[in-house]
C-alpha cells in the first residue's frame, strides 16, 4: 500500500489490543482508536476512515448493536466493518456478515495477517470506487452519444416533415408551431393531474418530436390537391383524408417488428386520430368520444389552432383571437371538452409561442 496512509479506525475495549493493532497497522495508515462504541461515535462526528476494525464483546453496546447504527446513518452506512472477535461460533459469523461486515479476524490476531487482510480488504474497496468512476464516465459518455443521436434524428425527421408540409405551399413553422403548442397544452394536461396513468408513462421528449410525422401521410397526395387555390371537391377531399391512411402506413412500414419503439408508437397515434371528432364525425374511422386516443385528441386542438392562424392556398390566416374562439366553439363537437377548458386560459400562450409565416 506505499505511502497512501489511509485513514482506519480499530475499536476494542482492551488496551493491549488497541496499543498491538496500532503498532502492527501503524507502518502502513493512519490509525484511529476508541475504546468503545460511543468514543467510535463521537470520532465519527469528525472524521471518515475507509475501514473499521469493530470488536464484538464490547460492554455498554457491543459490536452487532454498533453496525445496526453504523448501517442505518447515510454518513457512516458506506464505511466497510471488519469483526474483531475471540469467539469461534459459525452462527456470530453469519449474523455479523448478514448485519454488513465484510470480514472477521479471530483474536488474539496475527500481525502479518491483520496486516494483510486489511491491505485486502482496502485495496477491494479502492478497485470498487475504481470500477464505479468507470460506470460513471462510460454512462455519462452513452448519455452524451444518445443525445447527440436524437438530436440528428429530430434534425432528418424536422427537415422530412417540413419537405412534406412544403408540398402544400405551407412553411415549415406548422411544424415547429404545432411542436410548441403541443408542448403548452401536455404540460397543462400534466400539471392539473389528468389522465395521470397514461401521462406517466409518456417520454414528453419522444412525444414531441414524433408529433413532427402527424402529416407525413401527405407525401402521398397529389400536387394538384394540395396546391389547389380553391375549395376541393367532394372527390378531392375523399382523395386527401386518405394522407392519414398514408401515413400510418408509412409509420408502420418504419416500425419492421420494432414493437417497442415508443417514438414511432407516438407517431401513429398522432397520425391516425388527429382529424377525429369527438363528436363522432371525423375522419377516418369516425371515432367519438374517448374511444379517440388522448394524443389524436390534444393534436386535433393544436393542429387546428395552427391551420387557422396560417396563410393555406385555399384560405386567409384568422387572428389569434377568431382562431382560438372557433375552438371554443368547437367545445364538445369537435374537440374534447376537458381539453378546449384547458386551452381557454392558454391560448395566450398559444399567440406568444407562435412563429409567424414569412
Amino acid at each position: 500500500m506505499g505511502n497512501s496512509r489511509k485513514l482506519i479506525m480499530l475499536v476494542d475495549d482492551n488496551r493491549t489490543n488497541l496499543l498491538t493493532g496500532k503498532t502492527v497497522l501503524s507502518e502502513c495508515y493512519t490509525v484511529l482508536t476508541a475504546s468503545s462504541a460511543a468514543k467510535m461515535f463521537e470520532t465519527l462526528e469528525w472524521s471518515r476512515p475507509e475501514l473499521i476494525l469493530l470488536d464484538i464483546d464490547m460492554p455498554e453496546m457491543n459490536g452487532f448493536e454498533a453496525i445496526r447504527i453504523l448501517k442505518e446513518r447515510p454518513g457512516t452506512r458506506d464505511i466497510s466493518v471488519i469483526f474483531l472477535t475471540a469467539r469461534d461460533d459459525s452462527d456470530d459469523e453469519l449474523e455479523g456478515l448478514q448485519l454488513g461486515a465484510v470480514d472477521y479476524i479471530t483474536k488474539p490476531f496475527s500481525p502479518p495477517l491483520l496486516r494483510k487482510r486489511v491491505e485486502l480488504h482496502l485495496l477491494m474497496e479502492e478497485q470498487k470506487r475504481a470500477l464505479q468512476e468507470y460506470n460513471d464516465n462510460l454512462q455519462n459518455m452513452v448519455e452524451a452519444k444518445t443525445r447527440t443521436i436524437l438530436k440528428l434524428q429530430n434534425k432528418i425527421l424536422t427537415a422530412m416533415a417540413e419537405m412534406v408540409e412544403g408540398r402544400d405551399n405551407v412553411t415549415g413553422s406548422h411544424i415547429a408551431n404545432t411542436q410548441r403548442y403541443l408542448g403548452i397544452l401536455l404540460s397543462a394536461v400534466i400539471d392539473a393531474g389528468l389522465w395521470k396513468e397514461q401521462t406517466s408513462e409518456w417520454d414528453i421528449e419522444l412525444l414531441l418530436q414524433s408529433s413532427q410525422l402527424h402529416d407525413v401521410g401527405k407525401i402521398a397526395i397529389r400536387d394538384s390537391i394540395l396546391k389547389k387555390p380553391g375549395k376541393l371537391s367532394r372527390e378531392e377531399f375523399e382523395e386527401m383524408k386518405q394522407h392519414v391512411v398514408f401515413g400510418v402506413g408509412f409509420i408502420e412500414r418504419l416500425e419492421d417488428g420494432e414493437e417497442d419503439s415508443r417514438f414511432l408508437q407516438y407517431a401513429k397515434i398522432f397520425a391516425a386520430f388527429h382529424h377525429e371528432k369527438w363528436d363522432g364525425s371525423g375522419y377516418p374511422h369516425g371515432l367519438s368520444g374517448e374511444d379517440i386516443p388522448l394524443l389524436g385528441r390534444m393534436m386535433a386542438i393544436v393542429d387546428v389552432y395552427d391551420a387557422l392562424t396560417s396563410r393555406r392556398p385555399y384560405t386567409r390566416a384568422f387572428s389569434h383571437e377568431e382562431a382560438a374562439r372557433i375552438i371554443v366553439k368547437g367545445k364538445g363537437t369537435h374537440f374534447d371538452p376537458t381539453l378546449v377548458d384547458l386551452f381557454e386560459p392558454l391560448a395566450g400562450m398559444f399567440r406568444q409561442s407562435s412563429q409567424p409565416a414569412p
